[in-house]
């Protein structure tokens, strides 16, 4: 079962993934900030982090980073109200995009996507090194 790492500062929100992430098969910790982020994903070591940008402190361009530092092949979709972030070049390296919206059926469906992608990449991988 995957490991899925909401990054929300809006604790309504963050219910509301974590029931909605739960019926679809995945365990789910929630981080309210960045730097929470920066610390779970060291002791949880999460599938793929669903990142909100705009926070309080370290917002999630600055967290995006702060976590592809630390691995490099860390899953990351960004999950913003704001459609302008993805003009900036810092969120290019997320693997996906998503506007909020009170239908999570877009945010579902590419968490699927990169965890698949992620699936095959890793299976990939295994196969070249046999």
């Amino acid at each position: 079962m995957p490991t899925i790492l909401i990054v929300e500062d809006d604790e309504h929100q963050q219910l509301l993934y974590q029931e909605e992430l739960k019926e679809e098969g995945y365990d789910v910790v929630v981080a309210s900030s960045g730097e929470q982020a920066l610390e779970l994903v060291q002791q949880v070591a999460p599938d793929l982090v669903v990142l909100d940008i705009a926070m309080p402190g370290m917002d999630g361009v600055e967290a995006l980073g702060r976590l592809l530092a630390q691995n490099n092949q860390l899953p990351v979709i960004l999950h913003t109200a704001y459609a302008t972030y993805k003009d900036n070049f810092m969120t290019w390296s997320a693997d996906a995009y998503v506007v909020k919206s009170s239908d999570l059926s877009e945010l579902k469906a590419e968490i699927g996507r990169v965890l698949a992608k992620r699936a095959q990449q890793q299976q990939d991988t295994q196969g070249s090194e046999a």
